[in-house]
């Protein structure tokens, strides 16, 4: 019951978000409506002016006149330009409901019996990392191991590394122990991301193919496309759970001891989604 209402009052709110914008946007064209009638007239008269100053000068007369006909010519190129049009986008943040969104993903995570097991891909491990036997435990390590760095698969600078598969449909869920480390990312990315370098096209967070949830020290933030949002926590989880929704277009990060949601990011995903891990500090494990 206490759900129920809960829900009607956020349906409410968002309806009156709705109302209040589309009247925004009817005033929007209402302005844009009155600037091109007046761009209109304006136009015409430059139009009257420049054809009956070409019909009736001879050439020199022209020549004379040039200057002033390209003048008028740069304001008419002035009038056409649009007048905040960039306030006739509807805002899509009016039709966002942080609390239904909680609610769908608490019932998703409730429905989640286990986690996937994902192995990560030798191949792409840093030359800073070690990875266990079974493949599934990443040790940082500040002086770089002898690895053949010419593999075009492996990372070469950042201490990062892939799993072994990506996923391209349905739901996905792994857990990731990081209570022993203190520098860490943990996310997914495309398998476009470049390998090589120390540029932020590399830099998990920083490039448009790579959403991670980020620790350095007592800082949380989900990095993406360079744009960090911070993330407020009372106490370090010594576990992350990710949940990918491919098809839904969401990615989450919570807490598998409480399933607090600790954060969400709605994204339209264009090509498959690799697990994707880094360690600046000790180790992190994946676990089942």
């Amino acid at each position: 019951m206490f759900v129920g209402k809960v829900c009607e009052n956020e349906e409410q709110r968002l309806l009156e978000n709705v109302h209040a914008e589309e009247e925004r946007v009817h005033q929007s064209i209402l302005t844009q409506q009155v600037h091109w009638t007046e761009a209109l007239q304006k136009l015409d008269a430059l139009r009257t002016y420049l054809v009956d100053m070409i019909t009736n000068l001879d050439d020199q007369g022209l020549v004379r006149a040039e200057k002033e006909i390209f003048e008028r010519a740069e304001v008419a190129e002035g009038i056409l330009e649009p007048q905040e049009s960039v306030k006739l986008n509807f805002n899509q943040q009016c039709v966002q409901s942080p609390l239904l969104h909680r609610l769908w993903a608490s019932a998703v995570l409730s429905c989640i019996t286990g986690s996937q097991e994902i192995h990560i891909d030798e191949k792409t491990v840093s030359p800073h990392l070690s990875l266990s036997e079974d493949k599934k435990t990443l040790t940082f390590s500040p002086k770089k191991a002898k690895l053949d760095l010419d593999c075009p698969d492996r990372f070469d600078h950042w201490p990062n590394a892939l799993a072994t598969t990506a996923f391209q449909t349905g739901l996905h869920a792994w857990k990731i122990s990081v209570e022993k480390s203190c520098a860490y990312k943990l996310g997914v990315c495309y398998g476009s991301l470049p390998r090589k370098g120390s540029g932020n096209e590399v830099r998990l967070g920083f490039n448009a193919a790579s959403w991670v949830f980020s620790r350095y020290d007592k800082e949380f933030r989900f990095l993406h496309a360079g744009q960090p949002q911070p993330v407020e926590l009372i106490k370090s989880p010594a576990e992350i759970g990710v949940l990918v929704d491919f098809a839904g277009g969401e990615v989450l990060f919570y807490d598998p001891d409480s399933c607090a949601i600790l954060f969400s990011h709605r994204e339209t995903f264009a090509a498959p989604l690799y697990p994707v891990f880094a360690v600046a500090h000790h180790s992190i494990s994946l676990v089942q």
